[in-house]
Protein backbone atom coordinates (compact mmCIF):
# COMPACT_ATOMS: atom_id res chain seq x y z
CA UNK A 1 0.00 0.00 0.00
CA UNK A 2 1.28 3.57 -0.80
CA UNK A 3 0.66 5.81 1.96
CA UNK A 4 0.42 9.51 1.65
CA UNK A 5 1.12 10.04 5.40
CA UNK A 6 4.85 8.94 6.34
CA UNK A 7 4.21 6.74 9.47
CA UNK A 8 8.21 6.39 10.18
CA UNK A 9 8.39 7.29 14.41
CA UNK A 10 4.88 8.09 14.82
CA UNK A 11 3.74 7.16 18.05
CA UNK A 12 0.10 4.54 17.30
CA UNK A 13 -1.29 2.91 20.12
CA UNK A 14 -3.03 0.04 19.88
CA UNK A 15 -5.02 -1.50 22.91
CA UNK A 16 -5.76 -5.10 23.11
CA UNK A 17 -2.53 -5.29 20.65
CA UNK A 18 -0.51 -8.52 21.52
CA UNK A 19 -3.35 -11.08 19.96
CA UNK A 20 -5.71 -11.21 17.10
CA UNK A 21 -6.77 -7.97 15.20
CA UNK A 22 -4.57 -6.09 17.97
CA UNK A 23 -1.22 -7.75 16.84
CA UNK A 24 -2.17 -7.75 13.23
CA UNK A 25 -2.83 -4.54 13.25
CA UNK A 26 0.41 -3.27 14.97
CA UNK A 27 2.76 -5.36 13.19
CA UNK A 28 1.11 -3.70 9.99
CA UNK A 29 1.62 -0.24 11.17
CA UNK A 30 5.18 -1.02 12.38
CA UNK A 31 6.09 -1.84 9.27
CA UNK A 32 5.21 1.21 7.77
CA UNK A 33 7.92 2.39 10.17
CA UNK A 34 5.34 3.58 12.99
CA UNK A 35 6.86 3.24 17.02
CA UNK A 36 3.59 0.74 17.84
CA UNK A 37 2.88 1.12 21.48
CA UNK A 38 1.10 -2.75 22.04
CA UNK A 39 -1.23 -2.66 25.39
CA UNK A 40 -2.27 -6.08 26.91
CA UNK A 41 -4.23 -7.31 30.39
CA UNK A 42 -2.23 -8.31 33.57
CA UNK A 43 0.96 -10.67 32.05
CA UNK A 44 -1.34 -11.66 28.76
CA UNK A 45 1.48 -11.59 26.55
CA UNK A 46 4.55 -12.86 25.80
CA UNK A 47 7.23 -9.52 25.19
CA UNK A 48 10.20 -11.74 23.87
CA UNK A 49 7.74 -13.39 21.30
CA UNK A 50 6.16 -10.38 20.29
CA UNK A 51 9.03 -8.46 19.70
CA UNK A 52 10.55 -11.44 17.72
CA UNK A 53 7.74 -11.23 15.40
CA UNK A 54 8.09 -7.34 14.92
CA UNK A 55 11.59 -7.87 13.64
CA UNK A 56 10.63 -10.67 11.82
CA UNK A 57 8.58 -8.01 9.90
CA UNK A 58 11.35 -5.62 9.69
CA UNK A 59 9.74 -3.78 11.96
CA UNK A 60 10.32 -0.94 15.04
CA UNK A 61 10.75 -3.18 18.23
CA UNK A 62 6.99 -2.24 19.63
CA UNK A 63 6.88 -0.62 23.34
CA UNK A 64 4.47 -3.41 25.15
CA UNK A 65 2.63 -2.07 28.26
CA UNK A 66 0.19 -3.57 30.50
CA UNK A 67 -2.73 -1.37 30.49
CA UNK A 68 -6.34 -2.51 31.66
CA UNK A 69 -8.29 -0.31 29.64
CA UNK A 70 -10.94 0.28 31.92
CA UNK A 71 -8.79 1.61 34.65
CA UNK A 72 -8.05 5.21 34.01
CA UNK A 73 -4.31 5.43 36.06
CA UNK A 74 -2.94 2.70 33.92
CA UNK A 75 -4.76 4.92 30.85
CA UNK A 76 -2.95 7.93 32.54
CA UNK A 77 0.59 5.64 32.66
CA UNK A 78 0.50 5.10 28.91
CA UNK A 79 -0.36 8.28 28.09
CA UNK A 80 3.30 9.47 30.16
CA UNK A 81 5.09 6.44 28.42
CA UNK A 82 3.96 8.07 25.37
CA UNK A 83 4.83 11.61 26.41
CA UNK A 84 8.47 9.86 26.82
CA UNK A 85 8.76 10.07 23.31
CA UNK A 86 6.72 11.95 21.36
CA UNK A 87 4.63 15.15 20.84
CA UNK A 88 1.57 13.62 19.92
CA UNK A 89 -0.46 10.73 19.31
CA UNK A 90 -0.83 9.86 15.57
CA UNK A 91 -3.52 6.85 15.81
CA UNK A 92 -5.57 5.58 18.29
CA UNK A 93 -6.75 1.64 17.44
CA UNK A 94 -9.26 1.16 19.94
CA UNK A 95 -9.38 -2.54 19.58
CA UNK A 96 -9.91 -4.06 23.44
CA UNK A 97 -13.52 -5.45 23.83
CA UNK A 98 -14.21 -7.99 26.79
CA UNK A 99 -17.89 -8.76 27.71
CA UNK A 100 -20.04 -11.18 29.40
CA UNK A 101 -21.59 -13.87 27.31
CA UNK A 102 -25.04 -15.11 28.49
CA UNK A 103 -27.11 -18.10 28.07
CA UNK A 104 -30.55 -16.20 28.47
CA UNK A 105 -31.83 -13.32 29.59
CA UNK A 106 -31.94 -14.60 32.97
CA UNK A 107 -28.51 -14.34 32.99
CA UNK A 108 -28.34 -10.83 32.47
CA UNK A 109 -27.28 -8.51 35.20
CA UNK A 110 -26.95 -4.32 35.62
CA UNK A 111 -23.42 -5.64 36.80
CA UNK A 112 -22.28 -7.14 33.89
CA UNK A 113 -23.57 -4.27 31.64
CA UNK A 114 -22.08 -1.55 33.57
CA UNK A 115 -18.46 -3.78 33.27
CA UNK A 116 -18.94 -4.63 29.58
CA UNK A 117 -19.30 -0.84 28.89
CA UNK A 118 -16.51 -0.82 30.96
CA UNK A 119 -14.20 -2.48 28.20
CA UNK A 120 -15.83 -2.29 25.06
CA UNK A 121 -17.38 1.07 24.64
CA UNK A 122 -15.79 3.78 26.97
CA UNK A 123 -11.85 3.46 26.37
CA UNK A 124 -12.60 4.55 22.83
CA UNK A 125 -13.97 7.84 24.75
CA UNK A 126 -11.61 7.54 27.63
CA UNK A 127 -8.70 7.47 25.59
CA UNK A 128 -9.23 10.12 23.52
CA UNK A 129 -9.89 12.15 26.07
CA UNK A 130 -6.24 11.37 28.21
CA UNK A 131 -4.35 11.96 24.67
CA UNK A 132 -5.97 15.53 24.16
CA UNK A 133 -5.05 16.26 28.04
CA UNK A 134 -1.60 14.65 27.90
CA UNK A 135 -0.20 16.07 24.23
CA UNK A 136 -2.72 18.78 24.11
CA UNK A 137 -4.12 17.55 20.90
CA UNK A 138 -6.38 15.28 19.51
CA UNK A 139 -4.74 12.27 17.74
CA UNK A 140 -4.48 12.86 13.83
CA UNK A 141 -6.37 9.45 13.66
CA UNK A 142 -9.22 7.25 15.86
CA UNK A 143 -10.54 4.05 14.71
CA UNK A 144 -12.18 1.44 16.94
CA UNK A 145 -12.97 -2.07 15.88
CA UNK A 146 -16.75 -3.22 16.10
CA UNK A 147 -18.27 -6.17 14.89
CA UNK A 148 -21.61 -7.46 13.75
CA UNK A 149 -23.16 -7.19 16.74
CA UNK A 150 -25.12 -4.26 16.73
CA UNK A 151 -26.79 -5.43 13.46
CA UNK A 152 -26.52 -9.54 13.37
CA UNK A 153 -27.99 -11.74 15.90
CA UNK A 154 -25.35 -13.60 17.91
CA UNK A 155 -26.06 -15.88 20.50
CA UNK A 156 -24.78 -14.77 23.77
CA UNK A 157 -24.10 -11.41 22.40
CA UNK A 158 -26.21 -9.17 23.88
CA UNK A 159 -23.35 -7.23 26.10
CA UNK A 160 -21.37 -7.22 23.58
CA UNK A 161 -23.67 -5.96 20.75
CA UNK A 162 -24.76 -2.82 23.20
CA UNK A 163 -21.33 -2.01 24.19
CA UNK A 164 -20.38 -1.91 20.22
CA UNK A 165 -23.50 0.13 19.58
CA UNK A 166 -22.80 2.85 22.56
CA UNK A 167 -19.03 3.06 20.91
CA UNK A 168 -20.64 3.30 17.16
CA UNK A 169 -22.78 5.97 18.84
CA UNK A 170 -20.13 7.93 20.54
CA UNK A 171 -17.87 7.86 17.01
CA UNK A 172 -20.93 9.82 15.05
CA UNK A 173 -21.27 12.15 18.38
CA UNK A 174 -17.64 12.90 18.71
CA UNK A 175 -16.92 13.19 15.29
CA UNK A 176 -19.82 16.04 15.08
CA UNK A 177 -18.33 18.01 18.64
CA UNK A 178 -14.86 18.27 16.83
CA UNK A 179 -15.58 19.11 12.85
CA UNK A 180 -13.17 21.94 13.05
CA UNK A 181 -10.72 19.49 14.85
CA UNK A 182 -7.73 18.24 13.21
CA UNK A 183 -9.06 14.12 14.24
CA UNK A 184 -10.60 11.52 12.18
CA UNK A 185 -12.83 9.18 14.17
CA UNK A 186 -14.41 6.29 12.49
CA UNK A 187 -15.50 2.40 12.99
CA UNK A 188 -14.41 -0.92 11.32
CA UNK A 189 -17.62 -3.06 12.13
CA UNK A 190 -16.05 -6.90 10.98
CA UNK A 191 -17.49 -9.91 10.07
CA UNK A 192 -16.58 -12.83 12.11
CA UNK A 193 -12.62 -12.65 12.65
CA UNK A 194 -10.86 -16.34 13.26
CA UNK A 195 -9.10 -15.51 16.65
CA UNK A 196 -9.02 -17.29 19.93
CA UNK A 197 -11.29 -14.62 21.51
CA UNK A 198 -13.92 -15.79 18.82
CA UNK A 199 -13.29 -19.20 19.64
CA UNK A 200 -13.38 -17.89 23.24
CA UNK A 201 -16.78 -17.02 23.13
CA UNK A 202 -18.81 -19.40 21.20
CA UNK A 203 -16.91 -22.78 21.14
CA UNK A 204 -14.54 -25.33 19.15
CA UNK A 205 -16.96 -26.29 16.78
CA UNK A 206 -18.44 -23.05 15.47
CA UNK A 207 -15.97 -21.97 13.00
CA UNK A 208 -15.99 -25.72 11.36
CA UNK A 209 -19.38 -25.82 11.16
CA UNK A 210 -19.89 -22.27 9.64
CA UNK A 211 -17.53 -23.02 7.49
CA UNK A 212 -18.75 -26.47 6.19
CA UNK A 213 -22.66 -25.29 6.14
CA UNK A 214 -23.13 -21.76 5.41
CA UNK A 215 -19.57 -19.86 4.02
CA UNK A 216 -15.89 -20.19 3.92
CA UNK A 217 -16.16 -16.39 3.09
CA UNK A 218 -17.80 -15.41 5.98
CA UNK A 219 -15.10 -15.27 8.21
CA UNK A 220 -12.48 -12.42 8.26
CA UNK A 221 -9.00 -12.60 8.56
CA UNK A 222 -7.46 -10.71 11.17
CA UNK A 223 -4.60 -9.05 8.56
CA UNK A 224 -7.96 -7.53 6.27
CA UNK A 225 -9.16 -5.52 9.38
CA UNK A 226 -5.54 -4.63 9.88
CA UNK A 227 -5.46 -3.26 6.40
CA UNK A 228 -8.54 -1.15 6.23
CA UNK A 229 -7.60 0.35 9.37
CA UNK A 230 -4.30 1.24 7.78
CA UNK A 231 -6.14 2.72 4.93
CA UNK A 232 -7.83 5.00 7.38
CA UNK A 233 -4.60 6.34 8.58
CA UNK A 234 -3.11 6.66 5.30
CA UNK A 235 -3.89 10.38 4.39
CA UNK A 236 -5.93 8.47 1.21
CA UNK A 237 -9.34 8.87 3.11
CA UNK A 238 -8.93 11.93 5.37
CA UNK A 239 -13.07 13.00 3.91
CA UNK A 240 -14.31 9.99 5.47
CA UNK A 241 -15.53 10.81 9.18
CA UNK A 242 -17.56 9.68 11.52
CA UNK A 243 -18.47 6.37 9.61
CA UNK A 244 -18.91 2.68 10.40
CA UNK A 245 -17.62 0.84 7.29
CA UNK A 246 -18.34 -2.77 6.84
CA UNK A 247 -15.84 -5.37 6.41
CA UNK A 248 -18.06 -8.29 4.87
CA UNK A 249 -16.33 -8.91 1.51
CA UNK A 250 -19.66 -7.99 0.25
CA UNK A 251 -21.05 -10.87 1.45
CA UNK A 252 -24.15 -9.02 3.12
CA UNK A 253 -25.68 -8.36 -0.02
CA UNK A 254 -26.27 -12.72 -0.26
CA UNK A 255 -26.60 -13.84 3.19
CA UNK A 256 -30.41 -14.63 3.20
CA UNK A 257 -32.27 -17.51 3.22
CA UNK A 258 -32.46 -18.01 -0.63
CA UNK A 259 -28.63 -18.25 -0.80
CA UNK A 260 -28.77 -21.31 1.71
CA UNK A 261 -31.67 -22.88 -0.04
CA UNK A 262 -29.78 -22.58 -3.49
CA UNK A 263 -26.93 -24.46 -1.84
CA UNK A 264 -29.26 -27.13 -0.28
CA UNK A 265 -27.90 -30.16 -2.04
CA UNK A 266 -24.39 -29.15 -1.80
CA UNK A 267 -24.72 -29.19 2.28
CA UNK A 268 -26.94 -33.02 2.12
CA UNK A 269 -29.53 -30.64 3.62
CA UNK A 270 -33.60 -32.07 3.02
CA UNK A 271 -36.81 -31.56 4.34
Amino acid sequence: MILRNDLKGKAVIVTGGTAGIGLATGLLFGKYGAHVYLTHRWGSADEDELRARFDAAGAPAPTIVEADASQDEDTEALMEAVKRDHDAVFALISNVSFAHVSKSHEDLDKKSFLRSLGYSAWPFVGYLQAIRETFGRWPRYAVGMSSRGPEYFLPGYDFVAASKTVMETFCRYLTADLLSEDVRINILRANPVETASLEATFGPDFVPFCKKYYSEGWFIDPDEVAAAALALCSGLMDGVKGQILLLDRGLGFADNVVRLFSARERHGLSF
